[in-house]
């Protein structure tokens, strides 16, 4: 069979879904992957086959849109940048996806661009499946300190509000590919066509969600291609000269101030007689000086490294919440933008760690925070918590049977 992976985001967005088509392509499929321009030479490097898709993610994370769009009070202007914004190259992707799918028996989309990739599908009248880092869909779980009605209602309204935002630029695509015109979002679409919408993050994080959504929405754990890294041995020689230190890592999230940030580290750590490991992702942290009993890197194997760890304190990417969690590791989410505030709320819900916003921590509140989260009581409910976890493994074998299964469905 061939499946066709449509994903536009940062690594951590992109990463699962080429988790899942590397499981795929093992299994003897035909598998082609569009992926941002900036992540291709990561796709090849997995093996796998990509096309660009969409602007350079990264380039987008660094744009002022991105990093102050919910800051814009007014509503119009709020509308119109974030419109932009967010269907930037959406006729060319169309194309690009368009031309990719031609002959497959199975769309796989990530998070972003579902509508897109929906009309590309119903063009081809072949199933369309989505890989969710995130519970996107109307529920009542995703906020527990809210009543489940208010928590719909204002799912709801976002939903509708990206409806708005993308309908013009659904309905020049749909206009090139023939397609009728709707006046449904594709989220309604996606739904009422029964869509196989895979969870790729635990259950454990959202009780009683999985029940409420049905077997279309199947929980498969997180997806990880788990590599190696040229900096795995050199770490663990570190690791194991000393006590246990606590990661620190900021994935695909650019540090503003990135020698304040290992100052502020390092004072931390110092004051609490804790070593740090420092994972710094996209951000520059070369050439900035830091005391011994820190070591940064640019990146490392979560799945080696972290069980080594005493601590983890990262953004709150989806991904790296997982792995902080299997490995069965208090946590702190300093979180940034997006959904991270969610995971950082999940993480509190749970009662392995703690959270704050990024922005406002101060060395005082780090080793507050860090205090807290060395705790006995979060220690051992980390431990519990990790052992209800999905194993990666189980996670992508799961998610490539359901994909399988959907492509031949429709045979």
């Amino acid at each position: 069979m061939k499946f066709v992976v449509a994903v536009h985001g940062t690594r951590g967005d992109v990463e699962p879904c080429a988790a899942v088509g590397l499981e795929l392509l093992r299994r003897g499929h035909d598998v082609r992957v569009a992926a941002p321009p900036n992540l291709l030479g990561f796709i090849g490097s997995v093996g796998l086959a990509g096309v660009a898709y969409g602007p350079d993610s990264h380039a987008q994370l660094d744009e002022d849109i991105a990093r102050n769009l919910w800051t814009i009070r007014n509503p119009i202007s709020l509308l119109r940048t974030g419109t932009e914004y967010i269907t930037r190259g959406w006729a060319e992707m169309s194309a690009t996806l368009a031309s990719l799918a031609d002959g497959a028996d199975l769309i796989l989309t990530g998070q972003m661009y579902p509508g897109l990739a929906a009309n590309v599908a119903e063009f081809y009248d072949i199933p369309l499946a989505a890989l969710h880092q995130f519970p996107h869909r109307v529920n009542g779980r995703l906020f527990p300190f809210l009543p489940p009605p208010l928590i719909r209602s204002t799912m709801t309204a976002l939903e509708w509000l990206y409806w708005v935002m993308t309908r013009k630029a659904e309905d020049a695509q749909r206009r090139e590919l023939g397609l009728p015109k709707t006046t449904a979002s594709s989220l309604r679409r996606m739904a009422e066509r029964g869509s196989l919408e895979i969870q790729a993050y635990d259950e454990v994080y959202f009780p009683g969600l999985a029940a409420e959504w049905g077997n279309r929405r199947p929980f498969v754990g997180a997806l990880t291609l788990d590599l190696p890294t040229d900096n795995d041995e050199d770490v663990a020689s570190w690791i194991a000269a000393g006590t246990p230190p606590i990661y620190f890592g900021f994935g695909s999230m650019r540090v503003e101030s990135p020698a304040e940030t290992i100052g502020m580290i390092s004072q931390a750590c110092a004051q609490l007689g804790e070593r740090a490991l420092i994972c710094a992702g996209v951000s520059d942290f070369d050439d900035i000086p830091h005391d011994h009993h820190l070591k940064v890197v640019d990146t490392v194997n979560h799945t080696a490294i972290l069980p080594a760890c005493r601590a983890v304190v990262h953004h709150g990417g989806a991904g790296t919440t997982a792995a902080g969690m299997r490995a069965g590791l208090p946590t702190l989410v300093l979180w940034m933008r997006a959904e991270q505030p969610v995971w950082a709320a999940q993480v509190k819900l749970l009662n392995v760690g703690a959270a704050r916003c990024f922005a406002r921590t101060t060395c005082t509140s780090l080793v507050a925070d860090l205090r807290t989260i060395l705790a006995p009581q979060y220690v051992a409910r980390a431990r519990d918590i990790a052992t209800r976890m999905t194993k990666p493994m189980a996670s992508v074998t799961h998610a490539a049977d359901l994909l399988e299964n959907e492509a031949r469905r429709s045979v």
